[in-house]
């Protein structure tokens, strides 16, 4: 029998190659034959067995929505860090006294997305607002060497580069919650039952945009 993934096998290698790409779709939980005669199934045949699966699915219902919860505490920790690099990179535009100014939608848009109520869509929106906001303040930073000696504005700017590296950490803190979920709600038979009937669907993970992407692709030295 051959190797179902056979590396000899020039016909499966893609010499073009392939690049990764989040697919921004959501797939709603549908429960299949096997998945409904095991629902209807196990009532019809023990009313004690229709109980204790009854509990099942509670359970797991129960479980779904911590987890839900912990995916919500994820994106809230994200939010709190991109609302702290808010906050820095606005003294930064004053220390310099250039005209970098945030727009007053992102802070009304911060304060919706600290109560939990946002779409993944939205917070990467965000997120690349205020990365251009970054991007505006380091060209201004760059064609004056002298306010490097700024301790100020060293500060901020050490600040903001921590900032970055923790919303990375805690971005790949909500990804690993949205893989677990997105893995959970379809475990037969109680978690997906539950899900079901509740019309979870899976998550979207954080996504990085076009520009950044391409950013990152391009030659730095």
């Amino acid at each position: 029998m051959a190797n179902e993934l056979d590396e000899t096998d020039m016909s499966l290698v893609s010499e073009e190659g392939r690049d990764a790409h989040v697919i921004q779709k959501q797939v709603p939980v549908k429960l299949d034959g096997m998945d409904k005669f095991v629902n209807v199934g196990v009532w019809f045949i023990f009313i004690i067995g229709g109980l204790v699966w009854n509990m099942k699915v509670s359970k797991a219902r129960n479980y779904l929505q911590q987890l839900q919860q912990k995916i919500q505490a994820a994106a809230s920790t994200i939010d709190n860090y991109q609302t702290q690099r808010v906050v820095i990179l606005q003294n930064c535009a004053k220390l310099l006294d250039k005209a970098v100014d945030l727009d007053k939608s992102t802070f009304t848009e911060i304060a919706k997305y600290r109560s939990g109520n946002v779409s993944d869509e939205a917070r990467n929106q965000l997120a690349d607002k205020i990365d251009t906001v970054d991007r505006s303040i380091k060209v201004a930073f760059e064609n004056y060497p002298d306010l490097k000696a700024h301790q100020e504005i060293a500060d901020a700017m050490k600040q903001n580069s921590y900032l970055q590296q923790e919303i990375t950490a805690a971005r790949e803190a909500y990804n690993d919650a949205v893989l677990r979920w997105n893995a959970e709600i379809f475990q037969p038979w109680a978690k997906k039952r539950a899900a079901w009937k509740a019309g979870y669907t899976t998550r979207i993970p954080f996504t990085a945009s076009k520009e950044m992407k391409e950013k990152s692709e391009g030659v730095f030295f």
